[in-house]
């Protein structure tokens, strides 16, 4: 009877295991953000919509930019409309988390902290933060800005690299947030701020199309690399954009993108 009894609840544990196991696959499955997605017809990027050369507004107020023509692409394959949606940096796990956007596609670095909260592809582009200064600041190194104020974009990565080097962020007299990278820039014109710590895709690019008199110090305070991010439930939909991205790397479109944006292929997809 005991030996009865001992294989009846065996049995039960191995069925319920293999439950288990039949409903985390049938979630899985379950995952409909991309067939929702190519239902409603629109493919809404999230951005910050003055961090050049990713996503921008034009001398037309248009919103173009690098990440801008891959996500168009992305939108086109994939046989739904593209739709750029500015939005509050500060605010963007939120804008995304309550469904008002599909994903954020703006530069947005990966890191484990949002990776643990948002499904990220994988990386497509590489970056680094970087301190600018102007040409006459007689700042030559990051030990130069001892006892001096920088510029930060609220939200952003920058931030993040500043609070991460210990010696670097006590030794700053004080740091100060803008908006975006371009209001942090044009204080750094007329001297509210000491320096700006910014992503080099972006210093790089607004130097060369500015022609302003800034230079970027070659001691970067931390390597990053650039991801998609979409909502942890909408994985198919990720998967989706990652597949085709990489058809886009595969067939040129990406090298003709970058080429477009930076003079020479600098994507990291596939790769």
């Amino acid at each position: 009877m005991k030996k009865l009894v001992r294989i009846t609840v065996v049995c039960a544990a191995l069925s319920a295991v293999a439950f288990t196991g039949c409903r985390k696959t049938d979630k899985s499955a379950g995952d409909s953000s991309l067939a929702e997605l190519k239902s409603r017809g629109v493919f809404v990027l999230g951005l910050d919509d003055s961090f050049p050369p990713l996503g921008f507004r034009d001398e037309n107020n248009e919103i173009v930019g690098y990440d801008i023509d891959l996500a168009k692409e992305v939108a086109k394959r994939l046989g739904v409309e593209f739709k750029a949606q500015p939005i509050d940096w500060d605010a963007k796990e939120m804008e995304l988390n309550t469904g008002k956007i599909d994903c954020i596609w703006n530069g947005f670095t990966i890191t484990k902290e949002r990776g643990d909260a948002l499904a990220f592809t994988k990386p497509y582009l590489n970056n680094e933060q970087v301190l600018i200064v102007r040409n006459d600041s007689g700042i030559k190194s990051l030990a130069d800005m001892k006892g001096k104020n920088v510029g930060l974009q609220s939200g952003s990565s920058a931030q993040e690299a500043v609070d991460g080097n210990a010696s670097f962020a006590s030794s700053l007299k004080k740091q100060i947030m803008f908006k975006d990278n371009v209001t942090a820039l044009n204080d750094l014109t007329i001297g509210g701020v000491d320096g700006v710590v910014m992503d080099s895709v972006v210093a790089d690019y607004s130097i060369a199309a500015t022609g302003k008199p800034f230079t970027v110090i070659e001691e970067p305070l931390a390597q990053e690399e650039y991801g998609v991010a979409f909502r942890k439930s909408d994985a198919a939909l990720r998967d989706e954009v990652q597949k085709q991205l990489e058809d886009m790397q595969k067939d040129g479109t990406v090298t003709a993108v970058s080429i477009k944006w930076f003079g020479r292929d600098i994507s990291v997809i596939g790769r």
